[in-house]
């Protein structure tokens, strides 16, 4: 027997239609691109100016419904506008990251068939270097007034301003079947090439009232946001929804992200709810210190991309009250699977003790199931200790990566995330390491994470990372390669001592290398990769030296 309930699909075009209705007033402020200025206007401005560029879609560029349209852009309003005029007329956004290396960005471009880029003018050069090798590109449309086109591009251009500005604002939002392609992002290659995975409205809009939810992010209209996460990196991990969806006010930092230009928005637009990754934390926390200055505003930032060590969570609470909530997901996973909100549970801790805990990547969402793969691929208990391959599956997580018939990282349902993982009993989450970065030595397993989170609250370090590299007697061994803070001194003694008391003899480094500045992938997570090839040798020759003692060595 069938319920009786309306069968209404979920679609995108239905968020901007609910904020437009019932958070009409709220407000979008955006740091303009060029020049730096702000831009200020609400939602109700937003969805017209959406609508009007779903029509220029059909009557001006020919832009069919299934047709990839990609955007190379900042936060900021128009980008906003694309994510809701593409997908809402049903066409698929699909949006690309810059700091890719532009024959990675060829192949995306050329891969999922884009026919018209939207770029904000600061990315111009990039496109204008690849666009003889993009073979399906029909359309740039550079993000700003007309006056702000350069006069000397080799390439036709349009500007976004002038190919809305004569549009009618009535267009009426098909009717979309919820399983239709509404966006793609596509995975930072770190292995072969990029490869891209396929949103559906329904799936996007799951993720988004999950994401409102207080077991989650806990979004509301009483909230200012301030996504400091791209747009361009899974879809700023859905706020550009989210935070539609309960009427929130927005504040899109643009290219200002810097200590100082985030600060001034958080102040001057009273943010109180902040998403980003560390890198960008950590800069903004140095200069409040820098300055003696303090985050009044903010309550809460989500921190995802990579591991959110102790420090920084340390630092957010007692300097500015502000609770670090730890997110985790993947491109895969549309982002967010779990999070380390407030809860019952966490109030009960001590204060040192709910430090520890938020290390951890928090408890699943609503929608995401998880479980632990032990060796054999049976389920290992979920008791905090055992760790294994960490699957997962929900309503919002890929099936299959688009063009690409190769399913070996999904399995009777589940898709393996390649993270090796523990669950403790009360259903938290902590990330091991990556599959392809712990570090096995003489038999045992060390955690690059453990001791980057330890290594993190060193006062002396901003930023570090933990490899193994290739040993002759205990077949890997750690390296710490180590940033130092700005005015900051420290030597390898000094690292080691202080790791010395808080790690196991054996999980200690065996060299500590400084450095001016840690090579990131393209989404701002450490690259790992390059480290160890930079340092490869670095061990060769020390069979028998130095005082390793492990369990088994």
């Amino acid at each position: 027997m069938d319920g009786l309930i309306m069968n209404v699909p979920l679609t995108i075009s239905s968020i901007l239609e609910h904020a437009e209705i019932n958070s009409h007033d709220s407000e979008i402020v955006s740091r303009n691109t060029e020049g730096g200025g702000i831009h200020r206007y609400t939602y109700r401005d937003a969805a017209r100016c959406s609508r009007q560029l779903a029509n220029a879609l059909r009557n001006k560029l020919g832009i069919n419904a299934g047709d990839r349209i990609a955007t190379l852009a900042w936060n900021n309003h128009r980008h906003f506008e694309t994510y809701y005029a593409v997908s809402g007329s049903g066409c698929v956004l699909h949006t690309l990251n810059p700091r890719l290396h532009p024959e990675q960005f060829i192949y995306i471009v050329n891969h999922a068939e884009d026919v018209a880029l939207f770029v904000d003018k600061t990315f111009l050069p990039l496109v204008q270097a690849v666009h003889p090798k993009l073979t399906t590109l029909k359309h740039v449309i550079v993000l700003s007034p007309k006056s702000d086109l350069p006069d000397d591009s080799p390439l036709p251009l349009t500007s976004y301003d002038e190919l809305i500005g004569d549009q009618s604002d009535e267009y009426q939002w098909p009717e979309l079947d919820e399983n239709t392609a509404a966006a793609m992002c596509y995975t930072s290659g770190t292995t072969g090439n990029p490869k891209g995975v396929l949103y559906s409205h329904r799936s996007t809009v799951l993720h988004a009232m999950a994401a409102c939810t207080p077991a989650a992010i806990g979004i509301s209209s009483q909230n200012c946001i301030l996504p400091v996460v791209p747009m361009f990196h899974v879809n700023a991990w859905g706020i550009p929804y989210s935070g539609a969806m309960a009427g929130a006010k927005l504040v899109l930092p643009g290219p200002g992200l810097d200590g100082k230009s985030l600060y001034e928005l958080i102040d001057g637009e009273k943010v109180d709810l902040l998403l980003g990754v560390p890198t960008v934390w950590l800069n903004l926390l140095n200069y409040c210190d820098k300055e003696n200055l303090t985050l009044t505003s903010a309550k809460r930032a989500v921190i995802g991309g990579s591991a959110a060590p102790e420090a920084m969570s340390r630092a957010f609470q007692e300097k500015h009250g502000v609770f670090v909530i730890h997110a985790w997901g993947m491109t895969e996973m549309s982002p967010l699977g779990t999070t380390n909100s407030p809860s019952r549970y966490s109030d009960s801790l001590t204060l040192e003790e709910r430090y520890k805990l938020q290390t951890k990547q928090g408890r699943a969402v609503f929608g995401v199931q998880m479980r632990i793969a032990g060796p054999d691929g049976a389920p290992a208990p979920h008791d905090g200790k055992t760790s294994g391959r960490l699957l997962v599956r929900g309503p919002w997580i890929a099936s299959g990566y688009y063009k690409e018939s190769e399913a070996a990282a999904w399995k009777d349902g589940w898709f393996d995330t390649g993270d090796i993982a523990t669950i403790d009993p009360n259903g938290f989450l902590n990330i091991v390491d990556r599959a392809k970065d712990i570090i096995k030595s003489g038999g045992e397993w060390i955690s690059s994470v453990d001791v980057e989170n330890v290594a993190m609250s060193h006062p002396a370090i901003a930023e570090c990372a933990v490899v193994g590299l290739p040993h002759p007697q205990w077949a890997e061994r750690p390296l710490l390669v180590v940033v130092l803070r700005e005015g900051a001194s420290a030597s390898k003694d000094d690292i080691l001592s202080y790791l010395g008391e808080r790690l196991v003899k054996w999980w200690l480094p065996d060299e500590v290398v400084f450095v001016d500045q840690l090579p990131h992938t393209a989404t701002g997570k450490v690259l790992k990769r390059q480290i160890r090839q930079d340092y490869q040798s670095l061990y060769e020759g020390q069979a028998g030296e130095g005082d390793v003692t492990a369990a088994g060595q």
